[in-house]
């Protein structure tokens, strides 16, 4: 199980240094947008999937191999397989992390913050993002296809409860799709709820990458009025619509790097030629990893991904 990838460009943080705490794809959704496909056990008790020590180990590593090289990184994101609050050992980790004396984020969809213990951890982080994708619980059940114990007012509730005490940074992130949560009322309620989150900045995010679902991303003009509507209610606003890029860190082996990104972030082809050519290698690595199994090919907006395939999801 790859715990640590990266680093990998993110729209959000940077150059990012990626913390797998979630085994794959435990979630508490299984949203139709998700790049890892659909989810393969939804829960939503915490649970310990990892020991820290060896969580803090790992990164210990690997920021010795990439310091090494002089490269860059701004974060440590917390950004699985799955929800990263699932794992019971987060603010434990977390707190082992502050060694390193780098920000940590946490990208989690929301689901868990009504519970305190979360919203604890949580507190921990330097960056937290969370998502909002709709405040109807008819939408809700649409886009995100929630674990059938979760309720949309509690979720709601604790983001709230959230914003009011974390003293880091709070970004929010919407992701619009096509003929589910596109619709301009449901978008004034959104930016109505959030105003009263006042986040730091708010995301108006698209499907970037091939989808657990067969989707598509809101129309450009509704992309275009939903920003005049989250700006008229919120200080800062910005598209999350664009490829992040093909900067992707390399350990030296093509094999584990690409299977340790793909398992949690799809790679576009040109990033992986970028890859390759930094190692000096050619495609029969790929090639190899697709006749074995590991590695698939997957085809949006007419760009080619390739993503892991996740196995032993039981």
């Amino acid at each position: 199980m790859t715990i640590i990838y990266g680093p990998v460009p993110s729209r959000r943080f940077g150059r990012s240094l990626g913390i797998n705490n979630i085994p794959p794809k435990r979630c508490s959704y299984s949203c139709v947008y998700c790049q890892l496909g659909q989810a393969g056990r939804m829960q939503i008790t915490r649970e310990s999937f990892y020991r820290p020590l060896e969580i803090a180990r790992r990164v210990r590593e690997r920021l010795g191999q990439i310091r090494t090289k002089g490269e860059p990184i701004d974060y440590i994101a917390f950004v699985p397989d799955g929800e990263p609050t699932l794992d019971i050992n987060l603010g434990k980790e977390v707190d082992l992390l502050r060694e390193f004396n780098i920000k940590i984020a946490v990208i989690t969809n929301s689901s868990l913050i009504w519970n305190e213990d979360v919203r604890q951890d949580l507190q921990k982080a330097d960056l937290v993002s969370v998502k909002l994708d709709t405040v109807s619980p008819d939408i809700w059940r649409k886009i995100n296809r929630p674990h059938g114990q979760l309720k949309l007012d509690h979720i709601l509730e604790g983001i709230l409860a959230f914003s009011q005490s974390f003293q880091g940074e709070l970004i929010t992130e919407t992701m619009l799709v096509k003929g589910i949560n596109d619709d301009l009322n449901e978008i004034k309620k959104i930016a109505a709820f959030l105003a009263a989150v006042q986040p730091a900045k708010a995301y108006l995010a698209v499907p970037t990458r091939p989808p657990a679902k067969l989707i598509e991303p809101c129309t450009e003009q509704t992309l275009n009025a939903a920003y005049l509507i989250f700006s008229e209610r919120l200080n800062s606003v910005e598209y999350l619509t664009e490829y992040e890029g093909n900067t992707f860190s390399s350990t030296g082996n093509a094999a584990d790097d690409l299977l340790s990104i793909t398992a949690v972030h799809p790679m576009r082809e040109e990033a992986v030629t970028e890859l390759l050519n930094r190692l000096g290698l050619g495609w029969e690595v790929v090639h190899k990893l697709i006749d074995n199994g590991s590695l698939m090919i997957l085809e949006y907006q007419g760009k080619k991904f390739y993503a892991r395939k996740l196995r032993n999801l039981d």
